[in-house]
Parts: structure tokens; C-alpha cells; sequence
């Protein structure tokens, strides 16, 4: 989940900043405000990268999301792109989670079958069934 979810804060970096390159041209704005969000929120996706694994991180980038598509009120084309990230959000940490119960299990695997070795003990293979027999390979008799 890691991987997943820090590339798209990374993304989310980026996007936040071209956001408020465009949003310094509104006249009703002024470039320390434009800047003091786009840098909090900039900040915290960077933070987040960092944290991602550890309580309430995922919350909190629900957070970030949820910013990231109400800033379409400032930028109108955020709300196409902050609906775009929610919804690569959600595949980071829906998907994250399925790839960590995946690695988990293959690294307990991985465990169980050096320890099985160190014990003389058959190595069981990733379905749970028996390794194959190995394949004989000595030549047939000569005629």
C-alpha cells in the first residue's frame, strides 16, 4: 500500500502546485493566500508519503482528496482532476491492501519452507499441495 499510495501523493504534489500557478491569476486572490493553502496542502502530501502506513494517515489523505476537489470552486478544472485523484486514492489503498495480505502471506510461505528445509521436511508449494515429484534424469540403459 505503501508504493500505491505515496506515488499518487507524489502526484498530488505536482498537481497542487500547477494549481496554484493557476490560481495566483485570479484577481479575487491574493498570492499569499494562493500560497499558503497550495503550500500546507503540498506539505502534507509530502508528509503523508511518509506516514502513510501508520494510524489515521489514509484518513487524513481522505482529507486531502476531499481539499483537492473542493478546490475546483477556485480552479474549476480541479474538480475533474481532484475527482480523478479520489478516485486513484481509493485503487492505491483498496488494491495496497490486497497487494500487503499477498506479500504477507508469500513472505510466511517463504518462512514456513526454510524452516521445513532445515528440518529434512518436504517444502509445500504456494497453492498448499505437495511439490511434484522430481523428474528422473539418468540415462536409459545402453543396448
Amino acid at each position: 500500500m505503501r508504493t500505491l499510495c505515496s506515488s499518487t501523493l507524489l502526484a498530488e504534489f505536482f498537481v497542487i502546485g500547477f494549481a496554484g500557478l493557476v490560481a495566483m491569476k485570479s484577481d479575487s486572490l491574493t498570492m499569499t493566500a494562493v500560497w499558503t493553502v497550495c503550500g500546507a496542502a503540498m506539505l502534507l502530501s509530502l508528509l503523508l508519503c511518509g506516514v502513510i502506513t501508520r494510524p489515521g494517515a489514509v484518513q487524513l489523505g481522505w482529507v486531502l482528496q476531499v481539499a483537492l476537489l473542493l478546490s475546483g470552486f477556485v480552479v474549476p478544472v480541479m474538480f475533474i482532476l481532484g475527482a480523478a485523484f479520489c478516485a486513484l486514492w481509493w485503487a492505491s489503498v483498496h488494491y495496497g491492501r490486497i497487494v500487503d495480505v499477498h506479500k504477507a502471506r508469500w513472505a510466511e510461505l517463504a518462512r514456513s519452507q526454510e524452516a521445513e528445509a532445515a528440518s529434512g521436511a518436504p517444502a509445500a508449494t504456494p497453492s498448499g499441495s505437495a511439490p511434484a515429484p522430481a523428474a528422473d534424469h539418468t540415462p536409459p540403459p545402453a543396448e
